[in-house]
């Protein structure tokens, strides 16, 4: 289990459940299949994903729906849905135990989005940054969904009344917006605790992955070097050339904390050997003080083929077995549905819709 952290500030009613099964709760999390994963990818999110399924009872969504968005080709979003998944699948998510499955598979999420979109308001969604940052300067051509995507989020995770979301510093402010969105139906249809206040779960070890190539900037499949980042796919030549070629400074390896901090490069790879180690990053500067980078380098090259050469091969082996993934996709989209579908019915007369 993760060192994780929650900011429960009162007793949650929807928990007692899970705790009679010797569960914590209940988890949604989904990633956008944006293709191209990387080392980012995994150590802020994917790895925690698996190690999390012990503990809690866990859906892992890819998000089909908030990639269109914004343009996409449709065969090469059907083969990056596919890429999540097996993603999910290498990095040791049991798909027989936990739910993996693509988020259009169960029209409940834009359904309950809908009402969502009722509930919310403009003034909250005007205050959410990353619309403004994926919008750029041109906000008047971008899609309704872009801008409107935040309610979407909220019902991904309140179909299921999740209780529980692993979160980065880039989706506090969606989780705040959940949170606000559940308290405003509770209390707006006077059905204290219909949904859950959910709460974040936050790593303690979380790892901000940046550039191989300039430690300033976060590691991006955007980034037009290849040698920018290390992909899940990559197999053992490919990882140990791209470390070999990241940006060091002439010095030796810092030999204190404040030291590495000054010297973003460094950091960086210190950062990323600490969390493919579990290890206290104050352990590893202790580890390599003084030493010099190519001896680093050999050792991060070494960690870092052991940790991810499976889980790349084992990836490399489901893409190309596609009909498993879809098989994996569709059981899982069938018992998502099983659970949405009840609660939906739930929201429906709660608003007052008529039922067959």
């Amino acid at each position: 289990m993760p060192d994780v952290t929650t900011t429960a500030a009162a007793p949650n009613p929807h928990l007692a459940a899970y705790a009679a099964r010797g569960l914590k709760g209940r988890i949604l999390s989904g990633v956008q299949p944006t293709g191209n994963l990387h080392l980012g990818n995994y150590l802020g999110a994917i790895r925690n994903f698996a190690r999390l399924q012990d503990d809690y009872e866990c859906l892992y969504c890819v998000v089909d729906l908030h990639a269109i968005t914004q343009p996409q080709d449709p065969a090469q979003l059907a083969a990056q849905t596919r890429e999540i998944a097996a993603a999910f699948l290498a990095a040791g998510i049991d798909a027989k135990k936990q739910i993996i499955f693509a988020q259009s598979l169960v029209p409940a999420h834009a359904q309950l989005a809908w009402v969502f979109n009722c509930v919310a308001r403009v003034g909250w969604m005007n205050r959410m940054t990353q619309f403004k940052e994926k919008a750029g300067k041109d906000r008047e051509a971008a899609s309704l969904g872009l801008y409107a995507y935040p309610a979407l989020m909220a019902a991904d995770i309140l179909i299921y009344k999740a209780t529980h979301v692993p979160v980065g510093e880039d989706q506090k402010q969606h989780l705040e917006l959940t949170r606000d969105i559940a308290i405003k139906f509770n209390n707006d249809f006077k059905a204290p605790d219909f949904f859950p206040i959910t709460e974040p779960l936050i790593f303690g070890a979380a790892t901000r992955v940046m550039s191989l190539r300039d430690g300033t900037k976060k590691m991006s499949k955007s980034d037009p070097s290849e040698f920018s980042r290390i992909n899940l796919t990559d197999d053992a030549d490919a990882i140990a050339g791209k470390i070999r070629r990241a940006k060091t400074d002439p010095h030796p390896m810092p030999d204190t904390a404040a030291d590495a901090e000054k010297r973003p490069d460094a950091d960086n790879l210190l950062g990323i050997y600490a969390a493919l180690a579990d290890q206290e990053k104050d352990a590893v500067i202790a580890a390599f003080a003084g030493k010099q980078f190519s001896e680093f380098k050999g050792a991060l090259t070494e960690i870092a083929v052991a940790k991810l050469g499976p889980i790349g091969g084992e990836m490399q082996r489901l893409m190309k077995d596609p009909g498993h993934v879809d098989a994996v996709l569709r059981d899982g989209g069938e018992r998502a549905r099983a659970m949405a579908e009840p609660i939906l019915a739930e929201v429906y007369r709660t608003v007052g819709f008529l039922r067959p």
